[in-house]
């Protein structure tokens, strides 16, 4: 998202007008010309000794600036209170020469005109001075807070076409005979995402994402979430409040973001993969990010972002999941809390540590792919769970168009209403080609694990990996192996085109259950 541009109205009295304007209800238009001669002023009537001193001092000394019409504005005489602003913008152009040079630089006659003048127009010089001064505090009050609320529109187009094989899946029971098959589709949707960055001071966003898309996750079709895209999504052309955001820095290099809407983990920590981004990197979905930073599906809350050197940076949020329900609330049944600790030991290498606490009010852990589901789903409401959570993520860029890195998330979900844990793992190697055969193009491979129970310790009958078979304690038996390739090609500034083949060896972690295999091609648009 690019900067939003600043445009600051402040209110200020011009830098000359303690010595060029005679009449000080009026602000100088830009097309107002220096005159040296009160007899120009046809409407300042000459008729007594002080107009005669006046002009005099200013024909000597250059100390009064008209406008080219030769009136002021009104066409009215000059109150004593005029006539004392302007004696006093020569008295303040007679000290700057005496700064500027010497005291010889004023006759010793000009002298005693000043200072007759000063004595008798020393009640409306004091009350001038007085006006003066208000006018200053109240424009240096109004600087400081006077700002024009600048909103500018970003917005990304994503349209996919994707195909997947017909699969046979051991589904249910378990026991390795495939009595399922998922569908052969070949789909053709769109994701849309608008947003609204408004800035109030120049150092602060108001972010408003407006989404709506038609892409439905393929998951239930293909009896697995191992296939899922990055670009789904479950809008069904309806338009949402995916972001409504406030994010400001009330101290040097520490921000602040709260918001009923887009705050959590994945909005709060800093990205490390530099695959990551539905509409210009991997496609799949787990491809985006270390799964753990997803946990809890949650969307509103208050984080930070402290950047406490050139090399480290820390954020930490907390996020509920049904923050505006009122049987949930802020600190209801479904919450994460979590931190990121980002370092960058050298120029060329980048590290992300996590560490996640998530609440939830059933059997679901929800990283959005992988094993989600703790609990057999004949006792899928037996108990809550508290899950914690460990990650680390590190991207090495060895050459200037070649980066690797890998990631790994590990997780204990503690039963509140039962005995035992679950343990999950999940793991990614990936490398990064940017400008690959042109300038703005990137390439990506991926090779991983989805989020697997590899541990449940539940009592009897409770644990998901063998549900079907009477749910006794155990991890899953097999594990999936995620493989994915892509190649973003460029086509302008705001085009892109981006085929790619994701394969999905053992989906569900069940060696019974065919080869997924899915292929993507995504149009991106962004302005």
């Amino acid at each position: 998202m690019g900067k939003i541009s600043r445009y600051v109205f402040s209110v200020h009295l011009p830098d000359h007008f303690s010595h060029a304007v005679f009449f000080p209800s009026a602000l100088p238009a830009p097309s107002m010309a220096q005159v040296t001669s009160v007899s120009q002023l046809s409407d300042v009537r000459p008729t007594d000794w002080a107009f005669q001193a006046l002009q005099g001092l200013v024909e000597r000394y250059g100390c009064i600036a008209g406008y080219p019409n030769q009136t002021y504005r009104g066409d009215r005489a000059i109150s004593r209170y005029e006539f004392a602003a302007g004696f006093n913008a020569c008295m303040d152009r007679v000290n700057e020469l005496i700064e500027a040079t010497n005291q010889d630089a004023v006759v010793q006659a000009d002298w005693a005109i000043l200072q007759k003048l000063q004595t008798e127009f020393s009640a409306e010089l004091a009350t001038l001075q007085g006006r003066i001064e208000t006018v200053e505090t109240q424009t240096r009050h109004l600087e400081k807070s006077q700002f024009t609320t600048t909103t500018r529109l970003f917005g990304q187009t994503v349209m996919g076409v994707q195909g997947t094989n017909r699969t046979a899946v051991d589904f249910f029971p378990r026991d390795g005979q495939p009595e399922r098959t998922g569908q052969a589709l070949t789909t053709f949707g769109y994701n849309l995402q608008l947003t609204l960055a408004t800035s109030f001071s120049g150092n602060d966003w108001l972010l408003t994402g407006l989404q709506t898309g038609n892409l439905s996750a393929n998951a239930p079709s293909l009896f697995t979430n191992m296939g899922r895209l990055g670009y789904d999504s479950e809008a069904n052309n309806q338009l949402i409040v995916s972001d409504l955001s406030y994010r400001f820095a009330p101290l040097p290099n520490f921000g602040i973001l709260i918001g009923p809407a887009g705050v959590n983990p994945e909005n709060t920590f800093r990205g490390i993969n530099p695959l990551e981004g539905y509409g210009q990197g991997a496609l799949s979905l787990f491809g985006q990010r270390n799964p753990i930073i997803s946990l809890g599906n949650t969307n509103a809350g208050v984080g930070f972002d402290w950047q406490i050197s050139r090399r480290a940076s820390l954020q930490a949020v907390y996020s509920a999941a049904r923050a505006h329900q009122p049987d949930a609330g802020v600190l209801g049944d479904r919450w994460t809390t979590g931190a990121q600790l980002s370092l960058a030991p050298t120029d060329t290498i980048n590290v992300g540590l996590n560490y996640l606490f998530s609440r939830s009010a059933d059997g679901v852990i929800n990283p959005g792919i992988g094993d989600s589901q703790l609990l057999s789903p004949f006792a899928f409401n037996a108990a809550g769970f508290d899950t914690h959570a460990y990650g680390g993520t590190i991207a090495w860029r060895v050459m200037p168009k070649w980066t690797i890195g890998a990631w790994g998330g590990w997780t204990n979900s503690k039963a509140r209403q039962l005995t035992g844990s679950v343990q999950t793992t999940n793991w990614m190697v990936f490398s990064a080609f940017p400008d690959l055969l042109a300038p703005g193009n990137l390439g990506g491979l991926m090779v991983g694990q989805p989020p697997k129970i590899t541990g449940s310790t539940l009592p009897d009958g409770t644990n998901f990996p063998n549900f079907s078979t009477g749910g006794q304690a155990g991890g899953q038996p097999n594990s999936s192996l995620h493989l994915e390739a892509f190649y973003r090609a460029q086509l302008g500034d705001k085009i892109s085109v981006t085929p790619g083949l994701l394969i999905i060896f053992n989906p569900n972690h069940n060696k019974a259950n065919n080869t997924l295999v899915q292929g993507m091609l995504r149009a991106t648009y962004q302005f």
